[in-house]
């Protein structure tokens, strides 16, 4: 029948319409007894309609719910639907009885590309909600709180999956209870309900008696079209798709339990599972929870007996009948739980007690769903890298000495820049060096000097999506990987940026874009004049040539590395008079990066270090740059031993003696504290010239400059404020300042010796490491 066609619509409302809610466990038993009793020639069922292909496939002998039929787009935009099944699930439960029975099987909603097209032609006006049988309501629970209950999924309980419902007593009260329901409708389910009862004509026109045709969709749905309140012409409306593949991939009962909201009585998968399992018999899933509550409370030491079991289940009964219900569900289970066993303390049920009711499980999908490359890959990998493959986080950490490791951080990091989601880095614990002046951050620069690496890796059914979807991108995790990156370079505009993405495909190990990402930085820094682009170029450039053979990369390119680092490097140096000049927002920038260069001039022997030696010893001593900056520069040049101490202090005390700009003199010793403050305070003629400048300033003044002074002097610690305090008891000779002193030498001896006591031990690591 074509789009728009009239419909029979009496003739639709005498089919066998069944209303469902998804994963409902009531439900599930009630259509099983339902279709028992029709004993129908076809089963109509709400799911997309391009999903009936891989319909069969849901009953392979090694294919295991919780599963989800997963939708996804194939013209590269990361676009994807996911239709979980439990085996208590009521769509799924129709099919297995036809399955099992021969009976065909019609999936009757629109098509995933159907419904991605229309959600994009919509997302201003209609919110999408795939597979959805529950309106959307600006309140959802106050109809719930109206009688009583807390939520809606408790009423839903009480009123309909506690109940011991015969078949047809169930449907009768479902489709009433969605009849109220049906008014709040959206534009979506409205278009949705023209299609399914097209198929259902379609159906009829088959020459199937109504009576013979069982259509299974949800409670709105078919309370929409036992009532033929249906608009046959709305169904023209969804022309328009977008190109999209059908897979199955595994499922979790924890993130079935992540859709409350959702309308889809999943709270706690595992035991309304139990309750499926047990003939809907929520008595029986209360107690045999209680008892798994009372082994878990015995293993952690806690005092449980089998006593506290029954007083908890004779609770649960008790407030079930207080509470008007026909049996106990979570509520009961949990209140009961909290007041006998926990003692009236919920942090044993949050922390430990319920993910129990939720459930760990994980489903399988069959090899004869296959999956793409990716996935093969992916799964491929955890069991030779005995990683984590389950629904739950487990941290591990990695050793970047042993090749093994290395291999196993590569394929990690391929993950990570595939966006997707598997594992997350916890921090390296200890690094290769400790000369950074940036936090340790998972990729680049970081990752090739670290010596270890911490990880948390959780699977998640999001896992096989994002696998699924990548696959536009490449059919290796390293061809995807390098496509990501590739993209990147391509929108580069720095030559830090293309920097960045050097030492990612080193990290990465995708060779081909390493050379790519090699040539765009030389062509970008030949260009660049922005100093803190440069500079963190030519970080990045040491990097690769102080810890590139670190990830097992082949940089047979080391000459041109080196090259190219030197260049940049030279470049850089000769921007910085002219990026140190401005204001403190403008120059902030500039300040990392004359770190950077002073630390790379000490740090790599082919660089003209006296390029940089003999401008920084310029900028130290002009009046035209940005005073921070020109402290910044005097402090790297005198921890370095490039400055003696009588020329910083005469550097100092030239720039602090001038009253007729206090202002750049906290500027300047807000720079010179900034590189090493236990270095500097330790010299008392500095720490004199600091102290003669600070009172020379009137009491105006002063008042003006405390937040500049306390700016310069925030970086102090507790050591550098106890060294200070002791030479300014000398200078100024307070009282017996060498009792005082010997005070505070005593207290800096001890924080000394604990500071030994860590570098010790993070020397001997670092050792254990290279050994």
């Amino acid at each position: 029948m074509a789009a728009g066609e009239p419909i029979d619509l009496a003739a639709v409302a005498t089919t066998a319409i069944f209303p469902v809610r998804h994963h409902s466990p009531r439900g599930s038993l009630a259509v099983r007894g339902f279709l028992d009793a029709t004993a129908p020639r076809v089963i109509l069922i709400e799911a997309p309609s391009d999903a009936a292909p891989i319909v069969p496939r849901l009953f392979d002998d090694d294919t295991v719910p919780p599963i989800a039929i997963l939708g996804y787009r194939t013209d590269g935009a990361p676009a994807s639907v996911l239709y979980p099944l439990a085996s208590y699930s009521p769509e799924y439960v129709a099919m297995r009885w036809a399955h099992d029975r021969g009976v065909p099987i019609r999936c009757i909603d629109l098509a995933i590309g159907e419904r991605m097209a229309y959600d994009l032609a919509h997302a201003d006006d209609d919110h999408p909600d795939p597979g959805g049988d529950h309106p959307a309501d600006d309140d959802p629970d106050a109809l719930a709180r109206r009688h009583g209950f807390r939520s809606e999924d408790e009423l839903w309980e009480a009123w309909f999956e506690a109940p011991a419902y015969a078949a047809d007593d169930f449907r009768r009260a479902l489709m009433a209870y969605c009849e109220v329901l049906r008014a709040r409708t959206r534009p979506i389910d409205r278009l949705r309900d023209a299609r399914m009862a097209r198929h259902v004509a379609a159906a009829l026109a088959d020459g199937t008696p109504p009576a013979q045709i069982a259509v299974i969709v949800g409670g709105a749905h078919a309370a929409a079209l036992a009532a033929g309140d249906v608009d046959h012409r709305l169904d023209a409306a969804a022309t328009a798709t977008v190109p999209v593949a059908v897979t199955l991939i595994p499922y979790s009962f924890t993130r079935l339990a992540a859709q409350v909201g959702y309308g889809a009585g999943n709270r706690a998968p595992r035991y309304y599972q139990r309750a499926f399992d047990r003939g809907g018999d929520f008595h029986r899933a209360t107690l045999e929870h209680l008892i798994e509550f009372t082994e878990h409370l015995r293993l952690r030491g806690f005092a449980a007996s089998m006593a506290d079991t029954i007083e908890a289940y004779r609770l649960a009964l008790a407030l079930t009948g207080l509470r008007g219900k026909h049996g106990p569900g979570l509520d009961e289970l949990r209140d009961a739980a909290v007041a006998t066993m926990c003692r009236g303390d919920r942090t044993h049920i949050d922390s430990f007690l319920w993910p129990s009711v939720v459930g760990h499980a994980v489903g399988k999908v069959g090899v004869r769903v296959g999956q793409n490359s990716l996935q093969d890959e992916f799964w491929r990998e955890l069991k030779a890298r005995s990683l984590p493959a389950t629904d739950e986080a487990e941290s591990f950490a990695l050793r970047l000495g042993d090749p093994v490791q290395v291999a196993t951080s590569v394929f990690l990091h391929r993950l990570r820049l595939a966006d997707v989601p598997y594992a997350t880095y916890r921090g390296a614990g200890t690094t290769a060096s400790t000369a950074t002046a940036t936090a340790d951050t998972v990729g680049g620069h970081d990752a090739l000097q670290r010596l270890r690496e911490h990880w948390e890796a959780q699977w998640t059914p999001s896992t096989d999506v994002a696998l699924v979807e990548r696959i536009v991108l490449g059919d290796t995790l390293a061809e995807v990987a390098a496509r990501v990156l590739s993209n990147a370079l391509a929108t580069a505009t720095r030559a830090a940026d293309a920097a960045q993405i050097l030492l990612e495909a080193v990290v990465a190990a995708t060779p081909r874009v390493v050379g790519e990402a090699l040539a765009a930085t030389d062509r970008l820094a030949a260009t660049d004049d922005d100093l803190p682009s440069l500079a963190r170029a030519a970080r990045a450039l040491s990097g690769l040539v102080s810890y590139g053979s670190s990830r097992g990369a082949d940089l047979a390119s080391a000459e041109v590395i080196e090259a190219l680092l030197a260049t940049t490097f030279t470049r850089a140096v000769l921007r910085c008079a002219g990026a140190c000049r401005g204001d403190d927002a403008a120059v902030a920038p500039a300040r990392e990066a004359l770190r950077i260069l002073h630390e790379l001039a000490l740090a790599q022997p082919r660089l003209d270090r006296e390029l940089w030696f003999t401008t920084a010893a310029e900028l130290a001593g002009s009046d035209l740059i940005d005073p921070a900056c020109a402290g910044l520069i005097a402090g790297l040049l005198y921890v370095s031993e490039r400055l003696t101490e009588a020329e910083v202090v005469a550097r100092i005390g030239t720039r602090l003696s001038s009253l007729a700009d206090p202002r750049a003199g906290a500027g300047f010793l807000e720079g010179f504290l900034g590189v090493n403050a236990l270095v500097l305070v330790r010299n008392r003629a500095i720490v004199a010239a600091l102290d003669q400048f600070v009172q020379a300033i009137d009491s105006t003044t002063f008042r003006e400059l405390v937040p500049l002074l306390r700016r310069a002097f925030a970086g102090l610690g507790a050591t550098e404020r106890r060294y200070l305090l002791e030479h300014l008891v000398a200078v100024r000779q307070l009282g017996d300042h060498a009792a005082t002193a010997q005070q505070v030498l005593a207290a800096h001896d001890v924080a000394k010796l604990s500071a030994i006591s860590d570098q010790l031990a993070g020397a001997m690591d670092d050792l254990d490491d290279l050994l």
